[in-house]
């Protein structure tokens, strides 16, 4: 089948999970014999056109420079929407090829989606990957809040199926929407367990590292590692509530939070405030290969997330063979409750995170979870398995799209 996947971020432009799960699903969907095409954002480090190696099927990126004419900073929606006709002209330099499907990964790319169903007259599915509404902690606000929601809601009307990650993210979509419910499927992400459990390459002689495992580089106590898009409702902040609680019990314990995003300086400000900052190293962006050197250092992860449709980074400590210690929240909970492989506390609270990393630094404790966690990941999330799924919602809607046309 022939496939094109559009997604604001793919490697090497990472901001957050969704280019992990756009890139594993790209390689799933090559690695079943399927030609896919992805179309996304330029990046200085990576061609415009790039022809990946795979043993079956293929795969090409092509990158879009999308410099925009000029538009008010702070004005998101209307920046997105300018852009998204780079990405739509980006199309043009396939020389003819055309998807038999199209496949848009959130809002930032609703343009492109459906101005690509409109130009091959092929069917848009969609991943809401998360909603506004939810990321707003339930209410929508008045202004760009409320302009995303109205461009998620169209993207969900506009395609012919919805994939979410989780069913508890299928049924936040479906109510959000009003979508009728057999429109809406539960497509899990995916995880390369190889990948994560292979220990990095070291970094080149005399570079320095990218997240020392201590603010002041010596070695220490326990080790705690956080990463990913640093918002608000990522959590971070309990993390750090928990730290001053857990360094009366273990003074030379470590906390290292990776990423980067618009809430970064609070929790710096945070960590100051709690005396906690001599225990705490904001590392900043650090690059996956960077990262699984990381979790092997790490004695704990913690994913403290306040909302999340799915939680991909949990399945990258699992596969790293990390014990992980994760907000009972969301699609996390449906991942991970009653499967050992996790401790789970309750989102945003700092004394029971601090309690959990104590357990899951209990050494029998963690190696049974470490266990359980492996064969978690080997078992439900391997990329050619979700691919296998994802195929199954494009055949229906190719088969909805054709009644359609025959009908009209």
């Amino acid at each position: 089948m022939r496939v094109a996947l559009v997604s604001w971020e793919y490697p090497p432009l990472v901001v957050g999970g969704l280019a992990a799960a756009v890139h594993g699903l790209s390689h799933g969907l090559a690695h079943c014999g399927h030609d896919v095409v992805v179309l996304t954002l330029h990046h200085p480090d990576a061609p415009d056109l790039e022809h990946l190696p795979t043993p079956a099927g293929r795969l090409r990126v092509v990158r879009a420079r999308t410099d925009l004419p000029w538009l008010p900073e702070d004005d998101l929606v209307a920046r997105m929407a300018s852009a998204n006709h780079q990405l739509l002209a980006a199309a043009e330099r396939l020389d003819g090829w055309q998807a038999e499907v199209v496949h848009a990964h959130d809002w930032l790319v609703a343009w492109t989606g459906d101005g690509l169903r409109a130009r091959w007259r092929i069917p848009l599915v969609a991943t809401v990957h998360a909603t506004e509404k939810g990321r707003s902690g339930g209410t929508v606000h008045p202004g760009r809040s409320a302009a995303i929601n109205a461009i998620e809601w169209w993207l969900t009307y506009q395609a012919r199926e919805v994939i979410c990650c989780s069913g508890y993210m299928a049924r936040e979509v479906v109510d959000a929407f009003a979508l009728p419910p057999d429109k809406v499927h539960l497509v899990p992400n995916g995880v390369d367990a190889a990948h994560w459990a292979t220990t990095a390459t070291p970094a080149a002689p005399g570079a320095p590292p990218a997240a020392p495992a201590r603010p002041d580089g010596a070695d220490g106590g326990p080790l705690v590692v956080a990463w990913g898009r640093v918002q608000y409702e990522k959590g971070f902040q309990t993390l750090l509530l928990a730290l001053g609680q857990l360094r009366r019990s273990r003074p030379d314990i470590r906390v290292v939070i990776a990423g980067k995003g618009s809430y970064l300086d609070d929790l710096r400000d945070l960590a100051r405030r709690l005396g906690v900052d001599d225990r705490v190293h904001f590392a900043g962006f650090v690059a996956d290969d960077e990262l699984v050197g990381l979790l092997h250092r790490a004695d704990v992860a913690v994913v403290p997330s306040l909302y999340e449709p799915f939680g991909i980074v949990a399945l990258e400590a699992l596969a790293a063979g990390t014990p992980v210690v994760a907000a009972a929240t969301g699609g996390l909970a449906e991942v991970l409750d009653g499967t050992g492989a996790a401790e789970l506390f309750t989102p945003g609270d700092p004394d029971g995170l601090a309690a959990a990393v104590e357990r899951a630094l209990d050494p029998s404790t963690a190696a049974a979870a470490v266990d359980r966690g492996r064969a978690l990941v080997a078992e439900r999330y391997d990329w050619s398995t979700v691919a296998d799924a994802t195929v199954a919602v494009y055949r229906r809607a190719l088969a909805s799209h054709a009644v359609h046309r025959t009908v009209t």
